[in-house]
């Protein structure tokens, strides 16, 4: 790699050291515990702070990734060139205004679920056992339980790649499944407005707390991975599919499809990106032979092979 001084003297003038780091281990920061190093990482506090952190690597032509907790991600093993902005617990903010709830992109999704229920809340049970931040959320239109990020997201503020600050209403997100516009746009979800409706708090509770469960008996929690590994094929559950082509427990290196959920790829110990990317190839490969389905990943694959 080839570390740019005067962007690292620029950067350093607005960020303390505990918010950018140099040629940094992508394992240490997404849930697979994979990937080889970023450049540059940095993690933003505010939408200011972003605007002039994007206006310093257009002046030096750096390029960069997006990311939210990184729970829906598979770095490569040769890393990822340039900068890696990360949006972590310096944009986690929340807070209730009536109805509605303003947050910061690198609030959990989990802590946002709760702080919901908290305020008596209804609309966001769903998303308590979904890993990753809200911005990432917002990005992926997560969903669980019949629940989607849709439902609930009225207002999103980003910023662009020049160091604009954008607003955008319901009818622009254009969301589907796993999908919304701001995968095509390039800009940095920043800040998110949620509006709920008044709820019974034990009854949002009870119902979070019956999620927790069930995520709990069915994924594999207790092991690193990105979350469900493959999209859902039209018509058809991708764990299914898996399970009964008898892939359960199938491992390439470190990667192993999960004994507990075949629709999660996680990692036994020590995988490689290459263990994963082969094992996904080899699911794929037999899946299509034996049912004639195709199956698509869902985890976002960046960096360099």
């Amino acid at each position: 790699m080839d570390i740019n001084q005067d962007f690292v003297n620029d950067i350093r003038k607005i960020l303390p050291e505990e918010q950018f780091y140099i040629n940094e281990p992508m394992s240490k920061h997404t849930t697979f515990n994979i990937g080889g190093p970023a450049d540059y990482l940095i993690f933003p506090s505010n939408m200011e702070q972003l605007t002039i952190i994007f206006k310093l690597l257009n002046q030096y032509d750096i390029p960069f990734n997006i990311l939210g907790n990184g729970s829906n991600v598979l770095v490569l093993d040769k890393g990822i060139r340039g900068a890696v902005i990360k949006f972590h617990a310096p944009m986690s903010y929340k807070r209730c205004e009536g109805n509605k709830i303003i947050a910061g992109a690198g609030a959990y999704l989990k802590h946002v679920s709760q702080f919901a229920a908290d305020n008596g809340l209804t609309g966001m049970e769903f998303a308590i056992g979904i890993p990753g931040s809200l911005g990432g959320a917002v990005f992926m239109n997560a969903g669980a339980y019949d629940g989607e990020m849709k439902n609930v997201v009225t207002e999103v503020k980003t910023v662009t790649q020049t160091g604009k600050i954008l607003t955008y209403g319901p009818d622009e997100f254009n969301f589907g499944y796993r999908h919304s516009v701001f995968q095509a746009n390039g800009q940095a979800i920043s800040e998110i407005t949620l509006e709920l409706k008044p709820g019974n708090r034990e009854e949002i509770q009870a119902k979070m707390d019956d999620y927790t469960r069930r995520r709990e008996s069915k994924q594999p929690l207790e092991m690193p991975s990105a979350g469900s590994t493959f999209k859902r094929p039209e018509g058809y559950y991708a764990g299914t599919l898996i399970d009964s082509t008898g892939l359960k427990g199938l491992q390439v290196g470190g990667a192993q499809i999960s004994n507990k959920h075949a629709g999660f790829v996680v990692n036994s110990g020590n995988a490689t990106a290459q263990d994963v990317l082969d094992l996904i190839k080899e699911v794929q490969d037999r899946v299509y032979k034996e049912k004639g389905v195709k199956l698509y990943p869902e985890v976002r694959i960046i960096g360099e092979q």
